[in-house]
């Protein structure tokens, strides 16, 4: 007791007094205003473009394809970089429903031709207006095969847009296939005024040979309606890592404007000359998908005596082919 009397406890100097508490009490409620304005205006800055982003999103469920959310001045980078994926994935859905629109009244336009003259033909056989002859029926056949194609060739292009292209593969020959074919094709041609002339070399590659029989036909047909009369040249030589298919006319090829488009489904050079079918548009649309169902792809380029050169690239065939569906 005397001892404490003596020499009393001291207070530890670091221990907060009234007046550090008072600071305190005021730093609190001087910050909390503020803290508060700040989260709401960051929040506001968060908020506000997530809510135009969740509103657009509704107006696309509802078939509004053309909303799109609003990106603000001061909107964060990352909330901007979604803002402008959805976007981009908006504007993108709305051009592919463009496309279905136009490619659904293409189709339509193309089926209504043959099927309008089929009906046309009947109708006035059965009203006795034209006589069910040899010629006039084989004039409907013709009409019945050209919508026929038309039909197989949309298949194809839909199959091969929505990777269901059903390829059997196998290690083919490619010059005897071209033979035989040039072989089938040679009185029509000849009918025509063409004539075929091969430059082969014997390769090997992996393909379907009745989808490259399909390509070649489509390319060779292409060139009987629009070139000049004369030679359609096939050529087959190893190029590099690949293997070249190439299909050559004698003129007049493709306007500069009209080349970079030349493979789109329904689009046509000038028309087809007198006494040929025109074609429907699809024809070298099939062969692109044919080629890029294979791996493989197809080029145009002006011949050196300047007529249209198709070009149908594949990759070589390797050492283990193997036949399957693909």
């Amino acid at each position: 007791m005397a001892i404490m009397l003596l020499y009393p406890t001291q207070q530890p100097e670091d221990g907060l007094t009234s007046i550090d508490l008072a600071i305190v009490c005021v730093l609190i409620i001087v910050a909390l205003p503020i803290a508060a304005l700040v989260s709401m205006r960051l929040s506001r800055r968060i908020l506000q473009p997530l809510e135009s982003l969740a509103l657009s999103a509704r107006r696309i469920t509802a078939g509004d394809l053309t909303a799109r959310a609003l990106v603000g001045e001061r909107t964060l980078g990352e909330t901007a970089a979604l803002i402008d994926d959805f976007n981009t994935m908006a504007q993108r859905l709305q051009d592919m429903a463009a496309d279905m629109a136009l490619w659904n009244a293409t189709i339509a336009h193309e089926l209504r031709t043959p099927l309008t003259i089929l009906k046309g033909r009947l109708q006035g056989m059965i009203d006795g207006v034209f006589v069910p002859d040899e010629a006039a029926l084989r004039a409907l056949v013709l009409q019945v095969d050209g919508l026929a194609r038309l039909v197989e060739d949309l298949r194809t292009v839909t199959l091969a847009d929505s990777g269901h292209l059903d390829l059997r593969l196998a290690s083919i020959r490619l010059a005897r296939e071209i033979e035989q074919m040039a072989e089938l094709m040679a009185h029509d041609l000849r009918a025509s005024g063409f004539h075929l002339e091969l430059d082969l070399a014997d390769l090997v590659v992996e393909a379907d040979a009745t989808r490259i029989r399909q390509a070649l036909l489509a390319l060779v047909t292409n060139a009987r309606r629009y070139a000049i009369r004369g030679a359609i040249t096939i050529t087959l030589a190893s190029r590099d890592e690949t293997v070249v298919l190439g299909v050559a006319d004698e003129g007049p090829g493709l306007s500069p404007r009209m080349a970079p488009g030349i493979f789109d489904p329904f689009v046509r050079g000038v028309p087809a000359r007198v006494g040929e079918p025109g074609g429907n548009g699809l024809g070298l649309s099939v062969v692109r998908a044919i080629m890029e169902a294979h791996g493989g792809r197809v080029n145009y380029r002006t011949a050196p005596g300047g007529g249209a050169l198709f070009e149908m690239i594949f990759v070589k065939a390797r050492r283990s082919p193997m036949s399957h569906d693909g």
